[in-house]
């Protein structure tokens, strides 16, 4: 089948001035290289830690941001360098949740007024049709069409939430990108968030990218998972191969992290050595060799490529 979305070498360098006349000394290379296909109705998750390039990718496949190079094609058209005019159509099918549901709502607004100016915007509905979807859609998130009326300060994170996600789901989006949206939330809240998007993905046959450095939500809710360190792309698999099978040794060290819930049940930890290195200046060949414990000369020599070892799982290590 061909791919909703195909992303092909994908990179985001951003630039530093310094002087008193801005000149570029150096530049932090946020995503550099990525590929990936997401199919339709697939829940794909990227995982990392922080810093590895997760939120720049998501706001890369957008076009909130622009790619230095690579190309990311939507339904079979190149996007990676459309114009406002061009994006526009498109816009309302790729939609995007962000991480913190304090500042992605605007505090003048009305919770009617947030979630109904998509769809007006793109000329999708107006009058009482408008007023009628706002009010279905709070009552698919779980909320009170009453809370219309309502600002976004009267409500709690996990509501605010609720109102991000029912503004994206306004304009009947094939792509919602979710930026971490439970990292700010309660424990029992996170788990009903999650729980509401993986029924509205199923109830809407939704295409969804979910962004999280929370091993333990991501196996909950994702078809596949690929996982992220230092701007690229170590491993990418289905969920089941990934948290049985883990291939690179720095998802090993990651999955070895996770608490479990049996005092009785020893797990052999994986401590990795040193810090994650810097963006702005990457160590050559693999980026991960500064702290693998199987790290060896090659490593330092030559990049891995990412290479399907069988069966779809795709691993960038030269002894996979």
């Amino acid at each position: 089948m061909e791919p909703l979305l195909k992303v092909d070498n994908l990179t985001k360098y951003f630039p530093i001035q310094k002087g008193i006349f801005p000149r570029v000394s150096a530049q932090v290379k946020a995503v550099d290289g990525i590929s990936l296909d997401v199919q339709e109705g697939e829940i794909l998750g990227l995982v990392g830690e922080s810093g590895c390039g997760k939120s720049t990718t998501g706001r890369l496949i957008v076009r909130l941001l622009e790619p230095t190079l690579g190309r990311v094609i939507f339904k079979g058209q190149d996007i990676t360098h459309l114009g406002e005019s061009g994006l526009r159509p498109l816009r309302k099918q790729m939609q995007m949740v962000f991480q913190d549901p304090y500042a992605s709502l605007n505090p003048r607004m009305t919770v009617g007024d947030i979630i109904a100016e998509p769809p007006l915007v793109n000329g999708l509905a107006s009058g009482k049709e408008l007023r009628d979807k706002v009010h279905t859609l709070l009552e698919t998130v779980g909320m009170s069409s009453s809370h219309a009326t309502r600002y976004p300060h009267e409500f709690s994170g996990g509501q605010r939430q609720r109102i991000g996600i029912a503004r994206a789901l306004s304009v009947n989006p094939s792509l919602i990108i979710c930026d971490e949206p439970v990292s700010a939330l309660d424990v029992s809240i996170q788990a009903q968030v999650i729980n509401l998007l993986e029924e509205l993905q199923s109830n809407f046959k939704l295409t969804l990218i979910f962004i999280s450095h929370d091993l333990s939500v991501v196996k909950h809710i994702s078809d596949r998972v690929a996982v992220m360190y230092l701007g690229k792309i170590v491993e990418l698999t289905d969920y089941r191969r990934l948290y049985s099978n883990p291939q690179h040794p720095y998802t090993q060290a990651l999955l070895s992290a996770i608490p479990v819930p049996r005092p009785n049940m020893r797990k052999e930890r994986t401590i990795l050595t040193g810090d994650v290195p810097s963006p702005i200046n990457p160590p050559t060949g693999c980026r991960f060799h500064t702290r693998c414990p199987e790290y060896a000369p090659v490593c330092r020599e030559q990049e891995p490529p990412l290479k399907d070892t069988g069966s779809g799982h795709h691993v960038a290590c030269h002894f996979r």
